[in-house]
C-alpha cells in the first residue's frame, strides 16, 4: 500500500510537471494559426517565437491561477457534477456505522459522506487531503445491498483514498477541464478571425479566397485536439487500472469478505447509476463506469485506455479468494 501511495504521488507530480508544456504546445499552435491566416499562409516564425515568449508568464499564471481555485473547490465541483449532497448520521445511521468501524479498522480518520438520489446503484470516493475526503453513495445502492456487501463498496472506496487514487484523479479531471476550455477558445478565436476579418482582407472575401487559411484553420484544429488527445492517453496511462484491483483487495480485507464485494459488484453492474453525468473524466471516480459512457464511436478506444477494468475480470479476481 505504501508502495503504491508513492506511485500514485509520483504520477501526481508528473502531470503537475507536464501539463504547463501542453498548454503552451496550445497556445503555439494558435499563434502559428493566427499569423498563418493573417499573412495568407505564410508563417513568420520569429513573431510567433515573439508572442509564444510574450505569454509565456500570463498562461502560466492564468493557468496556475485557475489550477489552485479548482483544486480548492474540487469537492464542490464534483459534487455539483454529480447532484451530491450531504449525508447526515440521522438520515441512514446504517451507513455512518459501517463508515466509521472500517475506517477504526484501518485507523484512518472519517471521511465525509455524501449521496447521491438515485435509484440506480454506485459509489465513489473523492478529495485531496483530510479536510475533503469524501465517500459519496447513491440511495439505490443503500437500499438495494446487505451490510456485508456496503461494506464490501464503502471498504473499495476508502482503499482509494488510503492510496492517494482520489488525489490523482482530480488532478487529471482539473487539468482536462482547462485544457477543454483552453482548446474551446482558441478554436472559436480563430474561426472568427477566418471569418469575420484580419490582415486587411472582408470576411466575404475570405469566404471566396480564404482557401488557404481554412487550411489553416483545420490543421490547427488538428494539431489542437492531438494534443488533447495525447493528454487523455497520458492521462489514462497514468491512471492504472491495478487500482482497481488493488481498491478491491483493500475492500475485501476491510470487510472481511471478498465474495460479498464480488456479489455487490455483480450487482451494480447490472443497473448501475450516474448515468446522467456526462463528464467520462468524473466518471473515472465511479466503482463501476455506466455503459452509457462507454458507448459511442471511440468505444473501442474508450475500453482499450479505460481506467477501469472489465467487472468480470475484477469478479473472477475476488472469488478466487
Amino acid at each position: 500500500m505504501y508502495t503504491q501511495q508513492v506511485r500514485n504521488n509520483s504520477k501526481s507530480l508528473l502531470l503537475l510537471l507536464l501539463f504547463p508544456c501542453i498548454i503552451l504546445g496550445v497556445v503555439y499552435a494558435f499563434f502559428i494559426a493566427m499569423y498563418g491566416i493573417e499573412n495568407e499562409g505564410v508563417i513568420l516564425w520569429d513573431a510567433v517565437n515573439t508572442e509564444t515568449l510574450y505569454s509565456l508568464p500570463w498562461v502560466l499564471a492564468v493557468v496556475l491561477l485557475w489550477f489552485t481555485i479548482a483544486y480548492m473547490l474540487n469537492t464542490s465541483m464534483i459534487r455539483k457534477a454529480t447532484g451530491a449532497r450531504p449525508l447526515e448520521r440521522r438520515e441512514n445511521p446504517r451507513v455512518y456505522n459501517i463508515v466509521e468501524n472500517l475506517t477504526m479498522a484501518c485507523g484512518m480518520s472519517m471521511p465525509k459522506v455524501n449521496v447521491i438520489d438515485d435509484p440506480q446503484l454506485n459509489a465513489f470516493a473523492s478529495g485531496i487531503d483530510e479536510r475533503s475526503y469524501t465517500v459519496t453513495v447513491t440511495t439505490g445502492i443503500c437500499d438495494r445491498l446487505n451490510d456485508e456487501e456496503l461494506a464490501g463498496v464503502i471498504g473499495h472506496e476508502l482503499t482509494h483514498i488510503r492510496n492517494r487514487d482520489t488525489r490523482l484523479l482530480v488532478v487529471s479531471i482539473i487539468f482536462v477541464g482547462i485544457l477543454s476550455t483552453v482548446m474551446t477558445v482558441i478554436s472559436r478565436v480563430v474561426w472568427n478571425m477566418m471569418v469575420y476579418g484580419g490582415g486587411g482582407r472582408n470576411s466575404r472575401e475570405r469566404r471566396k479566397e480564404g482557401g488557404g487559411g481554412l487550411l489553416v484553420v483545420m490543421v490547427v484544429a488538428f494539431v489542437c485536439s492531438a494534443i488533447g488527445y495525447f493528454f487523455a492517453l497520458l492521462t489514462r496511462f497514468a491512471i492504472s487500472r491495478k487500482r482497481e484491483y488493488m481498491a478491491d483487495a483493500g475492500g475485501a480485507e476491510l470487510c472481511g469478505d471478498p465474495l460479498a464485494l464480488a456479489s455487490a459488484l455483480r450487482k451494480i453492474s447490472g443497473d448501475p447509476g450516474l448515468g446522467g453525468v456526462d463528464r467520462d473524466d468524473v466518471a473515472q471516480l465511479f466503482i463501476v463506469r455506466p455503459e452509457a459512457l462507454r458507448s459511442g464511436i471511440g468505444s473501442v478506444m474508450s475500453g482499450l485506455f479505460s481506467t477501469h477494468p472489465s467487472t468480470e475480470k475484477r469478479i473472477a479476481y475476488l472469488e478466487q479468494f
